[in-house]
């Protein structure tokens, strides 16, 4: 696939040598974001950009900062350039936005002499409007557009090599196969831009979560799961961790004792040993089982 870069050096080299002389900020990005070469000044974590500047996300969006206003979203692993062709009538600058790989969202006013490059498509604008634009280019050149927002400009893309021609007009999301203007897919759905980011994993973000998820599941889980819900104890020791049970059984009728009775050891024994033995081996039920278990619980030592 051709190099943005390369359009750029052949087609704006005489732009970029006038501009030598008068060197303007053209924007910021930091530098824990991205890896910036070029005609650049950094600051701190902060890298102003000053000329014909490459910008390559590192596994996260970059945001670049412009000096006229908005920004670029610079999606992670993508790799971008930024050259200033000029000041226009406005005092606004006007700006070549180049994509060599990876995917771009551009939020920012348009100037008449904007030019954004793909390795295969050259894009201007046709009349004054706000950039809400996405685009993605893959590996094999496909070409994802996505000109949102209702202050877009109508976008004029060309053939860079070639002499076809598109027009996108705003809220149009297409799709150009291996970058050639001829192979549209004019009902595009997949997404041009940056994919959603994730929540930050702090005490916010994590409350949210947990609210979000109460509200999706309005029952704790314990009793969606047929369980009763712990209830606090009071007058605890501090320090003191407490085990609380909370179960309920059904007993038929005749089959033993309701659940509130609690039988000694020595009651269970004589209860065994009063009932007729049907085998040598004394096989106790599962309710002599059970109230072992919970005697035992709530009066260990006994």
């Amino acid at each position: 696939m051709r190099s943005v870069m390369m359009v750029i050096l052949a087609g704006v080299s005489g732009v970029a040598l006038a501009q030598q002389a008068a060197v303007h900020v053209m924007g910021t990005v930091p530098t824990r974001d991205a890896l910036v070469t070029g005609g650049l000044e950094v600051k701190g974590d902060t890298a102003r950009l000053m000329s014909n500047a490459s910008v390559t996300a590192y596994g996260r969006t970059a945001e670049v900062k412009l000096e006229r206003g908005g920004d670029v979203l610079v999606c992670a692993t993508s790799q971008f350039h930024l050259l200033s062709i000029g000041a226009g009538k406005s005092g606004g600058r006007s700006l070549l936005f180049g994509l060599d790989r990876g995917a771009l969202e551009l939020h920012t006013p348009t100037e008449p002499q904007d030019v954004i490059l793909t390795p295969d498509i050259r894009f201007t604008v046709e009349q004054k409007g706000r950039y809400d634009l996405r685009v993605r280019v893959t590996r094999n050149g496909d070409t994802c557009v996505e000109n949102a927002g209702k202050k877009s400009p109508v976008l004029m893309l060309n053939d860079a090599f070639g002499q076809a021609s598109y027009r996108v007009m705003p809220g149009q999301h297409v799709l150009f196969e291996h970058g050639n203007l001829r192979e549209v897919v004019d009902n595009e759905r997949s997404a041009c831009g940056c994919p959603g980011a994730a929540e930050p994993e702090h005490a916010g973000g994590n409350a949210s979560l947990a609210a979000k998820a109460a509200a999706e599941h309005p029952f704790p889980e314990a009793a969606s799961e047929g369980l009763a819900a712990a209830e606090p104890v009071e007058n605890s020791p501090a320090g003191e961790k407490q085990t609380q049970v909370s179960t309920t059984f059904a007993y038929g009728e005749g089959k033993g004792p309701p659940p509130s009775t609690v039988e000694t050891p020595e009651q269970i024994e004589a209860d065994a040993a009063a009932a007729p033995v049907a085998a040598p081996k004394v096989k106790h039920s599962f309710g002599y089982k059970v109230k072992r278990f919970f005697y035992r619980l709530f009066h260990p030592g006994g």
